[in-house]
């Protein structure tokens, strides 16, 4: 178990140069395909999981619109490769043990995330609580989230509250105990 946790730490490694040498889109691509999760680009309806097939052509020309991490093994110290992201608009994280409330303030203070994402899915994510989903009010453009299956969430109608009145445009959909 331990060897399997000290790989994934290797996974998500922010390579920088690699940022500068590919441009974002390819660098954050290679890194969400390497920890298991799935990309789809904007103009293409197929998701994008195998490392080894991802698009060549003119950099810059794939940019990712969606990134679906169920089961992938992303965390934190990888959240540097979504700041160039400009065009994601949804996420989904489902049973990532990784994410934790960091991560999701880590999300809500990328700047082009705040202007980008539209939906938002978290589920089966036990180390997210409640300061996790509240820190998710700077996502300005944020019109729907789904939270599901979240046991860290205690205090389920005062975080409602504090992001429906943060966020008054938004849907919210809960699927939680």
């Amino acid at each position: 178990r331990h060897f399997w946790g000290w790989l994934n730490a290797v996974f998500n490694k922010v390579d920088y140069e690699r940022i500068q040498a590919v441009g974002p889109d390819r660098a954050a691509s290679e890194w969400l395909l390497r920890c298991g999760a799935l990309v789809r680009y904007q103009g293409y309806q197929k998701w994008q999981q195998d490392y080894n097939g991802l698009p060549t052509g003119p950099l810059g020309k794939y940019k990712i619109e969606a990134i679906n991490a169920t089961d992938s093994c992303i965390m934190y110290r990888g959240f540097d490769y979504l700041d160039g992201l400009e065009h994601v608009t949804e996420i989904k994280l489902q049973k990532c043990i990784y994410i934790q409330d960091e991560c999701l303030q880590r999300l809500s203070e990328t700047t082009n995330l705040q202007k980008s994402l539209l939906q938002l899915k978290i589920i089966s994510c036990g180390n997210v609580t409640d300061k996790g989903i509240i820190a998710l009010h700077k996502l300005r453009n944020l019109e729907y989230l789904y939270l599901s299956d979240l046991p860290g969430i205690r205090e389920k109608e005062t975080t409602v509250r504090i992001l429906q009145q943060a966020l008054p445009n938004l849907e919210l959909e809960l699927d939680l105990e």
